[in-house]
């Protein structure tokens, strides 16, 4: 059965592949990037007329306009695929303060999954990027109190996804199913080359095991599960992602953060 799918950063690297895939299976893929140009070049590789979604997510505001944007096009999202992410960034900080990486690598997916959640049903399927680079969070940090480097931020950042996956599984049991991703370490995208200098590995391990994450029996029941590519197999995240008190510390700024986003 075909579905709907939406991909966030989907102009280049990994989410632009699985766009090209999932469109060649005859899947309806929504595209998203932060530049109107990149997204109607990646429209035209896409092929046929997929739609575009235009924002900025690292300006919470251009988030809820995203979100409300879909809601009011769409009325069923089968698989949301939080795939944009930021390592180097020479904007550190958002206008609002914020650290850059955490609001588009944590804040951000989780209020537009947050505000497209009654448009995806039970069966349906949210998979977060994350990484094998993870490292407690620094809730000061995290809102924006104190600056951390480039890879220190982006470790955070995807433990703190990583967090908030597990734990909006535990809050909807019946579905839709949840489901980080470290999509394999040192692929070849931009991010890569421009944070490591490297020329990095082939783009489609990362975009074959999102695919598989977004519609494959085999994660029908991974929901709160963190699947690490580098392995192949579900694995256990971070230790601090099972610490009750980081968890509690960490989902509270979250929801606060992206309250102060949208209107939750």
């Amino acid at each position: 059965m075909f579905k709907t799918i939406l991909i966030t950063g989907a102009t280049d690297g990994i989410g632009l592949l699985t766009a090209k895939t999932l469109a060649g299976e005859g899947h309806t893929v929504l595209l998203h990037g932060r530049s109107a140009e990149k997204l109607e070049n990646a429209a035209k590789e896409v092929g046929g007329t997929p739609e575009t979604y235009r924002a900025d997510l690292s300006r919470l505001d251009e988030v809820e306009g995203f979100a409300e944007e879909i809601l009011a096009r769409h009325d069923r999202l089968d698989v949301l695929i939080n795939n944009a992410g930021v390592f180097k960034t020479t904007q550190a900080r958002t206008p609002d303060g914020l650290d850059t990486r955490f609001v588009v690598n944590t804040i951000a997916p989780y209020l537009l999954t947050r505000r497209l959640l009654p448009i995806i049903p039970t069966s349906g399927r949210v998979v977060n990027l994350s990484s094998a680079a993870q490292a407690p969070v620094d809730v000061a940090a995290l809102r924006g109190e104190r600056g951390l480097d480039h890879m220190g931020a982006y470790a955070q950042s995807k433990l703190a996804i990583t967090i908030w996956t597990r734990e909006m599984a535990k809050d909807h049991p019946e579905g839709p199913a949840f489901i980080a991703v470290n999509p394999g370490s040192l692929l070849a995208s931009k991010m890569v080359k421009e944070g490591f200098g490297v020329a990095g590995n082939d783009l489609s391990i990362g975009a074959d095991i999102l695919r598989r994450a977004a519609l494959s029996d085999a994660f029908a029941e991974a929901s709160g599960r963190y699947f690490d590519n580098d392995s192949g197999d579900l694995a256990e995240p971070h230790p601090a992602a099972r610490d009750a008190a980081h968890v509690a510390e960490v989902m509270a700024a979250i929801r606060e953060l992206a309250g102060k986003g949208g209107r939750s």
